[in-house]
């Protein structure tokens, strides 16, 4: 039997993976409690666990963002959600993910953290939006995607405010951005 070798860097990120984890699930949890004021738009959040995603992207690998998203997803789901809040969360997570991807390839001279995060928002509406369309078999339900993307881009101005004050602030975050970006330049 072959013994594994102990990688404290990777034992590191898992733990990192770990905690932002827990953080995401926490705010998604407390922000379901949490009523809308915005009759006009039933099912409109806040995506505050959204912050969550934008850390993940500029401090670890892709695919242990995309991990992070997928457990994150799962363990919301488990604590209070039912199979058509995950059918909907994951394709609006997915699209948003693979969006913001995309947008932070651009460069920060082309595209900020507060523009990645307001394109996720609409993105993530748009997810949920096709699920609709396909469980309605019909699309007009994309009717009510100008009035979500006007939600998802508020929402996302303001996570993404959220996190470049974080970024700007927080030391640990800082080390961890400055460290992912030398790696994917080395690479």
């Amino acid at each position: 039997m072959r013994r594994r070798e102990y990688r404290p860097e990777r034992t590191r990120q898992v733990i990192y993976i770990a905690l932002l984890c827990a953080q995401g699930v926490i705010i998604g949890l407390l922000e379901r409690m949490i009523p809308f004021p915005f009759a006009f738009a039933p099912g409109a959040k806040l995506g505050l666990a959204n912050l969550i995603t934008i850390v993940s992207l500029y401090t670890m690998s892709v695919s242990d963002s995309f991990l992070l998203m997928v457990l994150r997803l799962l363990l919301t789901t488990l604590l209070g959600g039912t199979l058509s809040t995950f059918m909907y969360s994951g394709a609006g997570a997915l699209l948003s993910w693979l969006g913001m991807l995309l947008l932070k390839q651009l460069g920060e001279k082309r595209v900020s953290m507060i523009g990645i995060s307001a394109a996720g928002g609409i993105l993530h509406n748009v997810g949920q939006l096709l699920v609709a369309s396909l469980i309605a078999q019909s699309w007009t339900v994309m009717l009510y995607l100008p009035v979500l993307s006007f939600m998802g881009i508020l929402a996302g101005l303001a996570v993404g405010i959220a996190a470049n004050f974080l970024f700007e602030h927080i030391d640990t975050l800082r080390r961890l951005r400055f460290d992912h970006a030398k790696k994917r330049s080395h690479t």
